[in-house]
């Protein structure tokens, strides 16, 4: 049993190890990542479109600024031309000043429209730049529980690798003392076989000794 979920962790590791390592594209903090690439795009093309609102909104007050002098100009030369008696000059500075003021009057429309869609961008802006921020914050708390996972998962393998180690150290001693007693326990049953016979030669080899001596 112990074998059976040894082999069953160390598939499963190995399995989580080929996710972590081989399957990026379905990895969540890989997509993410490439969610974040794309949003950080739309922003920069949203920041540059504030831009370009901004140059718009001011060129049109200085258009704006532009029409209402001149519509000025035009109204104190039409006076002017008045009291000369010139009505034809006065008639043409009329036709200006009038001409000006009907543009001043489009062109203040056009500031205050400019004005409020580049208000509308901006609160967009500062919103996705939020929700940006947001999802770096989340990419951060994903790759930090990645991390966990990926140490988790190799620690375990160590561990297990560890374990299986020890194991297999402990059964070579177990192995290695059961020969030394099984090699005692034939020597033990030889010299009991043997003993009667050993000692029987021993005798006689003593006789022999003793006789040659004398």
């Amino acid at each position: 049993m112990v074998n059976l979920l040894t082999r069953i962790k160390n598939t499963i590791v190995t399995d989580i190890n080929e996710v972590l390592d081989k399957k990026e594209s379905k990895n969540p903090i890989a997509l993410l990542n490439q969610y974040l690439r794309q949003s950080e795009q739309e922003t920069e093309k949203v920041k540059k479109y504030i831009e370009r609102q901004f140059k718009l909104r001011e060129e049109f007050r200085k258009e704006l600024a532009h029409a209402m002098d001149m519509a000025t100009k035009r109204k104190g030369q039409a006076e002017v031309a008045e009291r000369a008696g010139e009505e034809e000059l006065a008639t043409f500075a009329k036709t200006e000043a009038q001409y000006f003021s009907e543009r001043a009057d489009k062109l203040q429309t056009m500031v205050a429209e400019a004005s409020e869609e580049l208000g509308k961008l901006e609160r967009q802006y500062e919103e996705m730049k939020h929700k940006l921020k947001d999802m770096q914050i989340r990419r951060m708390q994903l790759m930090g529980r990645e991390n966990v996972t990926r140490a988790q998962v190799k620690m375990n393998k160590v561990l297990g690798e560890e374990h299986s180690h020890q194991t297999a150290y402990d059964k070579f001693n177990d192995m290695e003392k059961y020969i030394s007693e099984l090699e005692q326990k034939v020597q033990n049953q030889y010299f009991h076989n043997h003993i009667d016979k050993k000692i029987a030669d021993l005798e006689l080899k003593m006789k022999k000794d003793d006789s040659l001596q004398s």
